[in-house]
């Protein structure tokens, strides 16, 4: 059964472009080439469009999944900002989360991450007065590094021919950041190691810990945020809801409950897919926002797939780690449980992210390396009016994916005693941690849901659960098969695979791939 996003659509016979996979990437991609009089069609798996930026509802209260917050919105001339006006028609809005957004904490110290650049370092000086230097050094480097990807990423969009002339001018610079490791670079700058454990305290916005990153990936997140957080008016539903229209504008259609099942290739070009009820939709391009490693295992034909050695280039990248996501929703209001705006990342006393990572990886009783904490009742001015004297709260921890394979064949909310034990057991442990920082709460949550790697892997069809497609580290920014363009003949790639983790990295991969497709400079045209 096939139905659209709102009503049951008409399909055409033929489309411009099909996009599989209603993500950021997909939707972004989708709506640059409507605004290009194309036609497109949005396939999505699930009955909820939207991929890590849907939300879901249960016994009255509401949970985005994958947005927590976002940076450089409040930028009016800031790209992002531009992006997301260009594909919602300028009707995707957001609230600022005040001074403070992110607050790293410590065993029980804390550190606030305040907005503006020139606050930002203030702040960290009266943390560390001593390492004055060192924080001037880290915030210039961190510029630094992202200026440097811009060209890395257009050179994305380049044909091999003009790659081989100019990419190495390109890429090179860029290189100098990202073949390091973060850890390697914040080394270079001090021997503090709590400084480093504090200035590094995002890296679950990414899922590695410092020794093993990319210093551009953190880079990244780290300039992304120094304006502050955002979060979207209305929740993150919006971003389906604003971009949706832009699609249909052009003719175009977004369709939930629509599994693909494989793409189908004419002497090497992409010409439809053939859907799992064995239906054929036929288009000009195809384009994929299923993540590369779906793509490659299960989207396209394994005769392609050999022709091509496209599983050598799988061997060359990791997927990115697995997480449990605790939902919670509270009887009372965000204003009289004092819920804050500002997210929580709560560490370890003892020992670097990298050794807390390892220590829980092989004693699971050890402390959750990182727990952080997301408060969406209090960051969305609208939630009042949706949900009135309620409120609600996300808390992600890393696990492994063997955690829960052995039941990976189990059906959704099937899995039987032992697993409901075990998720009972990390629930418990969470809610601890929440007390232990927010000590009101307790006692006024109305109920809670945890989600595991095999949740993600049923709603997002990741291989492993995985939360930001493929590991950030050094070597995946050499992987030259990590852009829009195939060995195949119109068929493209997109999403987070494509540049970085998280909904800007996604956002950007619209562009990226709709130039590749109209070969037109879309970027300037934005």
């Amino acid at each position: 059964m096939i139905q659209s996003y709102k009503k049951k659509p008409l399909l055409q016979e033929k489309y411009d472009t099909i996009i599989i996979g209603s993500g950021m990437g997909g939707l972004a991609t989708a709506a640059i080439l409507a605004k290009e009089g194309q036609k497109v069609l949005v396939l999505e798996r699930h009955y909820t469009a939207g991929g890590f930026t849907h939300i879901f509802k249960r016994k009255g209260y509401e949970w985005d999944v994958g947005i927590h917050y976002i940076g450089e919105v409040q930028r009016e001339n800031s790209i992002l900002k531009k992006l997301f006006d260009y594909v919602s028609d300028g009707n995707l809005k957001w609230e600022d989360m005040g001074d403070v957004y992110d607050r790293i904490i410590i065993g029980d110290k804390h550190y606030d991450f305040v907005k503006g650049v020139k606050n930002f370092k203030e702040k960290m000086i009266s943390y560390f007065p001593e390492e004055e230097q060192a924080i001037e050094a880290y915030v210039n480097m961190v510029f630094k590094a992202v200026k440097t990807s811009k060209n890395y990423y257009i050179s994305k969009t380049m044909s091999s021919l003009t790659i081989a002339l100019v990419g190495r001018f390109l890429k090179n610079p860029f290189y100098k950041y990202s073949d390091k490791t973060t850890y390697e670079v914040l080394r270079s700058l001090t021997n503090n190691e709590d400084l480093i454990k504090v200035l590094t305290g995002q890296y679950g916005d990414y899922g590695l810990p410092p020794k093993q990153s990319s210093f551009s990936m953190h880079a990244s997140v780290a300039r992304h945020y120094f304006n502050g957080g955002s979060f979207p008016i209305g929740g993150s539903s919006q971003i389906v809801k604003t971009i949706d229209p832009v699609i249909e504008a052009a003719g175009g259609t977004l369709l939930v409950s629509a599994e693909v099942d494989e793409i189908i290739i004419k002497n090497n070009t992409a010409i439809g897919v053939q859907m799992k009820n064995g239906k054929h939709i036929l288009a000009k391009n195809i384009v994929s926002n299923a993540g590369i490693i779906t793509t490659f295992n299960t989207l396209l034909p394994p005769r392609i797939v050999k022709k091509h050695n496209l599983n050598s280039h799988l061997k060359k990248v990791k997927p990115s780690v697995a997480h449990v996501s605790l939902y919670i929703g509270l009887k009372g209001s965000p204003e009289t449980l004092n819920i804050p705006k500002t997210n929580y990342w709560v560490y370890p006393a003892k020992g670097d992210h990298d050794t807390c990572v390892e220590n829980y990886l092989a004693d699971l009783s050890q402390p959750f390396p990182v727990v952080y904490m997301s408060f969406p009742c209090a960051k969305d001015p609208d939630w009042k009016n949706r949900y009135p004297d309620k409120s609600s709260i996300d808390i992600i921890t890393l696990v492994p994916y063997e955690l829960f394979e052995k039941w990976e064949d189990s059906s959704w909310k099937k899995r039987g005693e032992d697993y409901e034990k075990i998720k009972e057991d990390i629930a418990q442990r969470l809610l601890k941690e929440l007390y232990k920082q927010l000590p009101q709460v307790e006692g006024k949550i109305d109920c809670y849901e945890l989600s595991t790697p095999l949740t993600t892997k049923h709603f997002v069809n990741y291989h492993k659960g995985e939360v930001y497609g493929l590991d950030h580290s050094p070597s995946r920014f050499r992987q030259s098969f990590l852009k829009p363009r195939t060995p195949i003949k119109n068929f493209y790639l997109t999403g987070q695979d494509i540049v970085t983790a998280g909904v800007g990295g996604a956002l950007f991969s619209g562009v990226l791939t709709s130039m590749a497709i109209t070969k037109k400079n879309v970027l300037k045209k934005i």
